[in-house]
């Protein structure tokens, strides 16, 4: 890390930074304290590892680029330490700034059914007990009319004047190559389980925690929060889903029972769109 003067190549146009009544706004106290520590914008990126005009931004109060109000309360906490600031009270004034920390949002009421499991019931033996009973009752039926008409002797000569050729085409053999039961493809099936009629979004996180952002075709907010490893999350509407990930490459994709196999970079935020049909990003 380099100490010295700002240059003009990191550092923003002039700014206002008149005091305000309630104090300097989160940006102006992060410029200040860096201006006092003597460090340029390069050496807060450096330390911080958070891009110079992400930097910028966030010194104007512009917390946009930030991938949402969690990523920016983490911003916030790194240029604080940087330039020996307490990062409470910067954090605090973001939240009341932008309506403080967003309640955890459970899942949509849709989703409720996935953990109804159905009443597992014990066998039926008296229907396996009558059963059984009217198979003995007609077995034994059977063999007393058999034994009466002399059905052995008949059968016996008729098998004995039967010709070969009969035997032979009574049992034809199966062609080489065709199967009883048609094969299905995994692929097939694994589409097959969602509804057609929907569009239906899996977001699992096996290699590691991301925030996430989920929203109906309404702009209704199904899930805004963080995944954490191992979990997952599965939405669904009847038009489309509009996804946020602040860690695109922690996340795996299932839609309408496909897996998504781009290639998403870790920390890259991705925002994507997915409709009815084969999967496509919008």
């Amino acid at each position: 890390m380099s100490i010295g003067s700002n240059t003009p190549e990191d550092e923003p146009p002039f700014t206002d930074d008149a005091p305000r009544a309630d104090g300097p706004s989160v940006g102006t106290a992060l410029r200040q304290a860096r201006v006092a520590a003597g460090l340029s914008v390069a050496d807060v990126s450096d330390a911080t590892r958070i891009r110079l005009a992400m930097v910028h931004a966030i010194e104007e109060d512009d917390f946009s680029s930030c991938g949402g109000d969690v990523y920016a309360r983490g911003h916030i906490r790194n240029l604080a330490k940087a330039v020996h600031l307490d990062p409470a009270p910067l954090i605090a004034r973001f939240d009341a700034e932008h309506g403080g920390r967003p309640a955890p949002t459970p899942a949509a009421p849709l989703f409720e059914a996935e953990r109804i499991r159905p009443e597992r019931r014990g066998p039926n033996w008296t229907a396996a007990m009558v059963a059984a009973i009217v198979v003995v009752i007609g077995f034994v039926g059977f063999t007393a009319i058999k034994s009466q008409t002399g059905g052995d002797t008949d059968t016996q000569a008729v098998e004995g004047n039967a010709s070969p050729s009969a035997t032979k085409s009574a049992a034809p053999t199966p062609k080489t190559g065709q199967s009883a039961t048609p094969k299905s493809d995994p692929s097939d099936s694994a589409i097959a389980a969602a509804p057609q009629d929907k569009v239906t979004v899996r977001v699992t996180a096996p290699n590691g925690r991301s925030w996430i952002s989920a929203k109906d075709h309404n702009g209704r907010m199904l899930f805004d929060g963080l995944l954490n490893k191992g979990e997952s999350k599965t939405f669904q509407d009847s038009t489309k889903i509009n996804l946020i990930l602040g860690d695109a490459g922690a996340i795996e994709l299932y839609v309408n029972g496909k897996k998504i196999d781009d290639d998403f970079r870790p920390g890259a935020v991705e925002r994507l769109t997915y409709t009815k049909g084969d999967p496509e990003v919008g």
